[in-house]
């Protein structure tokens, strides 16, 4: 066995035989699969394998498709069979909420040059006549629908591997995974040691033994899940060509041919975790007994919609294990504590995924970052606070509606809460309806007759969302900001490393504050950040709260000084934004600090004494209105939030939600990290180059410098949109012109209540439409005409933010 790799793969299944052949493929050839007993051991052999493009995340679909395209090049590449079907898949819609979905994704197949597209009943039931078709609305057929061999796949991978040059050894358990001080690892097993520069945890099943031998816990469950084969049904046999699958997710149940008979599987509601406590070192291509009871509800609606599965026999049935994240999305990438140890586990629809998520971790360890933002998978999504328990709830609630919509501003109730702040019960008492940001509760509206909801569709709650969006515009809100992320910075070597890390010249002066972007690998947005220099040697940076564990990767990157430390103090620090034409008011009611334009200008700060409480009071906020940020110690939190809601009051404003602001950043037209800003898209196209001083060196300078004279390949702008529906865009729609030209995406959409538009911000390619043209946007999959603005629509010269 060889001593030394550039990289080990640990497990043997789909995901690590892709893995291990898309490292080959770019170039690290010198890499070692490593696998505990045979190839596809675990949950690969007996998955039901199918495979479809569409998908609700716009980057995930990109990744299906080209995983779907890759198995017939794969063939043709090393002669190993995948036993691709492709007789095309049928989408049901029986509500008008999946309606709205399929409608959708057909645009977005448009968009991205996809085959999905509407059949009526008549020519679904030419596709598939052994199917009715009476109790359903909406009907998009994908022709490249299907299902692959698993065993066949996986072998394709590892034929690929080897014959690129890389190594799989079988029948060898890993024992121990111990990392170097020069950051490589000595991978132990009990053929013998493996030295390498990369861990790639592909472990599938045994994912959370794997990663516990590095000292990890990994937020990951498996389940028990069921589908069988009936014998063959004399209509299947005599109809002489493979009917296409059916998903009808309204009906919780899925099934395509399999030989002459059919696949049916469910996920069902009486669901059953299994192995918490630890997989078996000793399981492998083992099944569990036959429970066809639990999903004999699903079966029922199945054979109802084709009769003719009613009365065939059952041939085999599948009870085998999945393992499942806390969102059923992969737990994947690089862990920030660790150097050079990747993760990659929780895998569900892996045959639609496998080739795309083998390509983006090839990219990430070879070439530094994905081609593609995957932050939907990105483990740093999560943190210690998704727990045991948050976990297994959470597992519960996405097997048990796997089928459900997830639809925009969704909020499920499952695992929490998991992080509360000291003001949770009191904003609660307010009528606080909340969400859950970072693993916190995180207050979304203020209402106590109106509960929380969701749809494609305008809510009760939308009502509620303009109350507070117009009183921060007419008079003074008060946000919760605590689920933005707090470092501190200190030593004399503070500036230096911050100065290395980031794009803009950092403060050298007490009471200055900068915006500042952080540079990706790929010269694109990796990070966007307020730096405040609050005292000799010392910074608060505050970022966004969602991507803490994702920005400590890039805080990694440059070496501190040894005389410096950094803190993240997001646990110890809590926040409000108080903005609105009042917010000058309201605060110089409450302290003695001078808060006048000429003394406290915009972008600058001061440590000050607010109703007693001690805050870093930032003027900057994201409303785009006058307003400041205070920060101040979690145990100080209640006393001023109770304090400023009082004052707020007084002056006919009060408390306002996370919905309220998302409204009012998209009027200023305020980009968001995660939406607007990723390292996928480069500075000149989200409006941020400005910010960037190449007088000076940072992180990934040169990759900025490579691509900063390129033109833009699309451009963050603002639409306003005419609305024909009872609905507003969210996030995801695609764009085009009146005549069927690709325009762009929105990345977040909605209401502007005080402005009275309907808005999104979204991208645009230059080429094809620019400001005062008229596009159409696909809310619920329907055109809506609309116009790229000029300008933000509210206060576009920054008079009210200055004032």
């Amino acid at each position: 066995m060889k001593t030394h790799a550039q990289a080990v793969v640990i497990g043997g299944g789909l995901a690590g035989c892709s893995i291990l052949y898309h490292l080959a493929k770019l170039g690290w050839a010198d890499s070692v699969l490593i696998e505990r007993d045979e190839l596809t051991s675990g949950s690969t052999w007996h998955a039901a394998a199918n495979i479809h493009g569409l998908h609700d995340n716009n980057n995930i679909t990109r990744i299906q498709h080209y995983t779907m395209n890759l198995y017939k090049e794969l063939e043709k590449e090393t002669g190993q069979g995948c036993g691709v079907f492709q007789p095309g898949s049928l989408y049901l819609a029986q509500t008008e909420a999946r309606e709205h979905q399929l409608r959708l994704q057909e645009a977005k197949a448009k968009f991205y040059g996809l085959n999905f597209f509407e059949v009526s009943k008549e020519k679904a039931k030419e596709l598939h006549p052994l199917a009715q078709f009476d109790d359903v609305r909406c009907i998009m057929y994908e022709p490249d629908g299907g299902n692959v061999d698993p065993s066949g796949v996986t072998m394709a991978y590892a034929a690929g591997a080897r014959q690129l040059g890389a190594t799989i050894e079988r029948f060898c358990p890993v024992i121990g995974n111990e990392q170097q001080p020069d950051g490589s690892w000595i991978v132990k097993t009990e053929k013998g040691d493996i030295h390498t520069q990369w861990v790639i945890n592909a472990a599938g099943l045994w994912g959370r033994e794997v990663a516990a031998l590095a000292g990890i816990e990994l937020p990951l469950q498996p389940t028990e899940h069921q589908y069988f084969v009936t014998e063959t049904i004399d209509e299947v046999e005599q109809l002489g060509r493979r009917l296409p699958s059916i998903a009808d997710r309204d009906g919780e149940y899925y099934f395509r041919q399999e030989g002459n008979g059919l696949l049916i599987g469910a996920y069902e509601k009486d669901m059953k975790f299994w192995a918490e406590n630890g997989t078996p070192l000793d399981f492998a291509h083992e099944l569990f007994p036959d429970d066809l009871d639990r999903i004999m509800d699903n079966v029922i609606r199945a054979t109802e919609r084709v009769p003719a599965a009613a009365t065939a026999g059952v041939k085999r049935v599948i009870n085998g294990p999945m393992i499942w994240s806390p969102d059923a999305n992969a737990i994947w990438g690089p862990v920030p504590e660790l150097k050079n140890y990747f993760v990659c586990g929780g895998i569900i629809p892996g045959f639609s995924q496998s080739g795309g998520l083998g390509l983006m971790t090839a990219q990430w360890i070879i070439e530094g970052e994905p081609q593609y933002d995957m932050f939907a998978w990105d483990l740093a999504r999560f943190g210690d606070w998704a727990d045991k328990a948050f976990t297994k709830a959470k597992v519960e609630d996405q097997y048990t509606h796997r089928f459900a919509i997830h639809f925009p501003n969704e909020e499920r109730s499952a695992g929490r809460p998991a992080r509360m702040r000291p003001a949770y019960q009191m904003q609660k008492d307010m009528g606080g309806v909340f969400g859950l940001n970072a693993g916190w509760e995180h207050p979304l509206y203020f209402d106590l007759d109106t509960p929380d909801s969701a749809g494609f569709t305008r809510q009760p709650w939308w009502k509620s969302v303009e109350r507070e969006a117009k009183i921060l515009r007419d008079h003074v809100g008060v946000i919760d900001i605590s689920n933005f992320a707090n470092y501190v910075i200190k030593g004399p070597g503070a500036h230096t490393w911050l100065d290395q890390l980031m794009a803009n010249r950092i403060p050298t002066e007490v009471g200055r504050s900068c915006l500042t972007p952080m540079i990706g690998v790929r010269g694109g947005i990796a990070g966007d950040f307020t730096i405040t220099k609050v005292a000799d040697d010392e910074y608060v940076m505050v970022g966004s709260g969602m991507a803490e564990r994702y920005h400590q990767r890039f805080f990694n990157m440059i070496e501190l000084p040894e005389d410096t430390i950094f803190e993240n103090a997001t646990n110890r620090i809590t926040g409000y934004n108080v903005a609105g034409p009042k917010a000058r008011d309201l605060l110089q009611r409450m302290t003695n600090a001078d808060l006048s334009n000429e003394t406290f200008r915009f972008m600058r700060s001061q440590t000050i004494t607010v109703a007693g409480v001690e805050c870093l009071a930032i003027r900057v906020s994201f409303t785009g209105d006058l307003g400041w940020e205070l920060h101040c110690a979690q145990d100080d939190q209640v006393t001023l939030y109770s304090a400023l809601i009082e004052a707020a009051k007084s002056m006919e404003g009060g408390p306002v939600g996370g919905r309220a602001l998302g409204s009012l950043r998209i009027e200023k037209g305020y980009g968001s990290w995660g939406r607007e800003y990723s390292p996928e898209y480069w500075p000149q196209e989200v409006g941020l180059d400005g910010l960037i001083k190449l007088d000076k060196d940072f992180l990934n300078k040169d990759a900025y410098l490579a691509i900063k004279d390129k033109a833009p390949r699309e451009v963050l702008v603002t639409y306003d949109i005419d609305i024909s529906h009872d609905a507003d865009a969210t996030g995801g729609e695609p764009i085009f012109t009146p005549d069927g030209k690709s325009v762009g995406r929105v990345t977040s959409g909605s209401y502007g209540y005080y402005v009275g538009k309907s808005l999104a911000l979204g991208y645009a390619n230059p080429e094809v439409a620019k400001a005062g043209d008229e596009v159409e946007v696909m809310i619920l999959g329907i055109p809506h005409k609309a116009r790229i603005l000029q300008e933000p629509p509210f206060d576009a010269k920054g008079a009210r933010l200055r004032a």
